[in-house]
């Protein structure tokens, strides 16, 4: 059992690409977690997809042992957190395990949006913040001007930032002594009766459920009758260890210590992030503040393109949440699409991770319906129905217009970094997507905007907008701030006056014109000739605002008249526009599935 005083639990707080996993590889490798020959890029990564993008999805530990100056021998405990948006609450709680966090800020890049949401959080857990300048050997790096910026924008001490480059080796050793000096010690009573904070889960196929943890208070051994709090449910420890990054069994993990248990659970979502562990029999009476149900944010409709599949993308949907407790899903029928699901995600990223992993890790060619977001719906009362309140997950099952009194959509909080020449395109970008600007200032060469903006507008292509137009330099981050009354309609795709349940979408009743014409014309080009015209129609209710037509495919009936009366020419263009006529009556308009997945990619031009 470690002395109190000699461990240091901490995280790595950066903005995407700002070196942390490198940074995170390097204290491994100079305190001899792994050798030379076990060491890979980006060890703490153990996705494909995490290694590719350049991010972190999930959090990991690694528990180091590093002697220092003054002789003595510490136990680090390094939680490498995720950076993206949509994992802020896994965030939130590995900073509340944590006593203190390097900083970590790119010496070229300087502070990016990301940075300064995560920053605040380990503030208001009133950690101990050690700031990192990296990768100081870029050409294009000014450490000095980025020490000023972590002053003037963040408003903490940078004359003691450490200078480093996690990539050449350089400032490493500093960077053990700051945390060693500067981050305090964990408190915690060894005695008293357990009470341990769940911090993360995940699947293994030998393990069943590995929960990491973080002791609080008391000791947690194995045998022990478990109880997790917020979830109701009661478990026998059968492992207790710790990651070296390798996997390392103890005997037990004592108060102040990161590590994690196993207890034979068999789904992640029996073990919920921010969770309380105690024991069965004397064990703690209240509860770990901080503890919140995770709630989707986005959702889109999942089909297999060949429908035969539905069977193997419900079993690669199960094995997926099997390792992903947040992300929810319910099966759905379309009649354009077939069978498939409906699924609910923490955000775009993690829309787009989940997406990315059923097609490689399981094999799936999926078409994705355009992400949507959660509206409340207050419906007014009728001769049979009471007045109630609903969630719309889905613009399939949106109800009766006349039924509806009020329609809320989320709106979120923004915060945009850019460089100043591209200030007036992002502007009007914002504005464009309904934004009200609450704030504008300069830090040095560069402006910090906040808007508020409306969920659904940012859902649908805003950060791949936002991306293009400043050359990948602008960086956002954003919060909830909760439900607003909005002017909001349903639009409809009728292909031949048919509805296609899976284009219709919720949008803003000022920008659903322009919407529905670029769709049309979507649709025109995509959509392949038949042998009569095809009208393609957007929507709203009963009223079309936008049309294309489709030409008919002909065939020239009077190629075989040579000369005589012009009536033979017109007896012949009548049958075949009688027959044309008859045939659109009749006929069904094939859609291909390439041209589904086109008109559903229309953000992302």
């Amino acid at each position: 059992m470690t002395d109190l005083a000699l461990i240091r639990n901490f995280s790595i707080i950066a903005h995407i690409d700002h070196g942390k996993s490198t940074l995170a590889d390097r204290l491994i490798q100079f305190t001899g977690g792994l050798t030379e020959r076990e060491m890979s890029a980006q060890v703490l990564d153990n996705m494909d997809i995490e290694k590719e993008r350049g991010i972190t999805i999930k959090a990991q530990t690694v528990r180091l042992n590093y002697t220092a100056k003054d002789g003595l021998t510490y136990q680090l405990n390094l939680m490498d957190t995720p950076g993206h948006v949509d994992f802020a609450y896994e965030v939130s709680r590995s900073l509340a395990a944590c006593e203190g966090a390097l900083l970590v800020v790119d010496a070229a890049q300087g502070v990016e949006a990301q940075t300064l949401a995560n920053v605040y959080q380990s503030i208001e857990h009133d950690h101990e913040i050690v700031p990192v300048i990296n990768k100081i050997d870029l050409p294009a790096a000014e450490p000095e001007q980025v020490r000023k910026e972590i002053e003037d924008i963040i408003g903490i001490d940078a004359s003691e930032a450490v200078l480093a480059s996690a990539k050449s080796g350089i400032g490493i050793a500093e960077i053990l002594e700051a945390i060693v000096t500067k981050i305090p010690p964990p408190k915690g009573d060894r005695d008293a009766p357990l009470k341990a904070m769940l911090v993360d889960s995940w699947y293994d196929p030998y393990l069943g459920v590995v929960i990491l943890v973080r002791v609080i208070a008391g000791t947690i051994r194995k045998g022990l009758h478990v109880k997790f709090m917020q979830g109701g449910t009661d478990h026998l420890i059968d492992r207790v260890g710790f990651m070296s990054p390798k996997i390392e069994q103890t005997k037990e993990l004592a108060a102040g210590e990161i590590g994690f248990i196993t207890a034979q659970i068999k789904e992640v979502a029996q073990a919920k992030v921010g969770d309380t562990i105690t024991t069965v029999k004397n064990g703690a009476t209240e509860a770990l503040a901080g503890f919140k149900e995770v709630q989707p944010v986005v959702f889109c409709g999942m089909f297999p393109v060949d429908a035969a599949e539905f069977e193997k993308l419900r079993d690669s949907i199960g094995k997926l949440r099997l390792n992903d407790a947040s992300f929810s899903f319910e099966t759905e029928s379309s009649a354009a699409l077939g069978f498939g699901f409906r699924c609910g995600f923490l955000g775009l990223l993690h829309l787009e991770i989940i997406q990315e992993r059923l097609t490689r890790e399981y094999d799936m060619d999926l078409i994705t319906t355009a992400p949507s977001v959660v509206y409340r719906i207050q419906l007014n009362k009728s001769r049979t129905d009471p007045a109630q309140e609903l969630m719309l997950h889905n613009p399939a099952d949106y109800p009766d217009p006349s039924r509806i009194e009020q329609i809320d959509e989320p709106w979120i909080k923004a915060t945009i970094y850019t460089p100043d020449e591209y200030l007036g395109s992002i502007l009007k970008l914002c504005q464009d997507r309904r934004g009200i600007q609450l704030d504008l200032t300069y830090v040095g060469g560069r402006a910090q905007i906040t808007y508020e903006l409306p969920l659904n507008e940012v859902v649908f292509d805003f950060y791949d907008r936002l991306k293009s137009i400043s050359r990948g330099y602008a960086s956002f981050d954003y919060e909830q701030i909760g439900l607003r009354e909005g002017d909001l309609v349903k639009m409809s795709i009728l292909v031949n006056n048919e509805p296609v349940d899976a284009l219709s979408m919720i949008v803003h009743r000022g920008v659903a014109e322009a919407r529905g014409r670029h769709m049309c014309e979507r649709l025109k080009d995509l959509i392949p000739r038949h042998l009569f015209k095809i009208p393609v129609q957007a929507a709203i209710g009963g009223k079309v605002i936008a049309r294309e037509t489709i030409a008919a495919m002909r065939k020239d009936v009077t190629a075989k008249c040579y000369g005589g009366d012009i009536s033979r020419k017109k007896k012949l263009l009548d049958k075949q526009k009688k027959g044309k006529a008859k045939m659109r009556e009749y006929g069904n308009v094939s859609i291909p599935q390439e041209a589904f997945i086109a008109a559903l990619r229309m953000g992302e031009e």
